[in-house]
């Protein structure tokens, strides 16, 4: 198990992208990691774009930085909304500077553009938030999965395994 010992944070709230969030959920679980899946409401069912209700784990503002190893930030629309909390701006920019692994697909590259990390780093994600990024200082790229320093990126639920497979690879080192 390459994770063995390592928190992972994830965010939550409605219409997120149901794959995106369950597909790295239970794949980083696979390599021993533990997994936080913060709302903006402890306990609260969110219910994912395509209909798949999950339950957070954990209240957004009771999460610090410090205790995680590594972000994912799954798609849907619900990034739109998360990025509009300051703390998840604050934990997403903590987690960035401290050189800890931060992952995005499709929309979730808007949680990273609001926490003002993106400026100078290749990445990639739905073409929707293209423009979003390179107004935000990023080179974007078309490619299922972008690795560059702390960051992975990748653009749909097609590219999954190749995500997975990226954060998991940068988090073991």
């Amino acid at each position: 198990m390459k994770l063995n010992g390592q928190r992972v944070l994830m965010f939550i709230d409605n219409v997120f992208e149901d794959m995106e969030l369950l597909y790295p959920y239970y794949r980083l679980i696979e390599e021993g990691a533990e997994v936080v899946v913060a709302g903006p409401e402890y306990g609260e069912v969110y219910t994912g774009k395509n209909g798949y209700p999950f339950k957070s784990t954990a209240a957004i503002d009771d999460m610090n930085a410090d205790d995680f190893d590594l972000l994912v930030i799954a798609g849907g629309f619900a990034p739109d909304k998360l990025r509009r909390d300051p703390k998840v701006l604050e934990l997403t920019r903590e987690i960035h500077e401290a050189g800890k692994v931060v992952a995005h697909i499709c929309h979730g590259g808007w949680i990273p553009i609001s926490a003002k990390i993106m400026k100078g780093y290749k990445c990639t994600s739905t073409p929707g938030i293209k423009d979003d990024l390179e107004n935000a200082g990023a080179k974007w790229v078309n490619e299922e999965v972008v690795v560059d320093r702390n960051q992975v990126s990748s653009r749909k639920p097609d590219d999954l395994p190749a995500f997975c497979r990226e954060i998991i690879k940068l988090a073991a080192k």
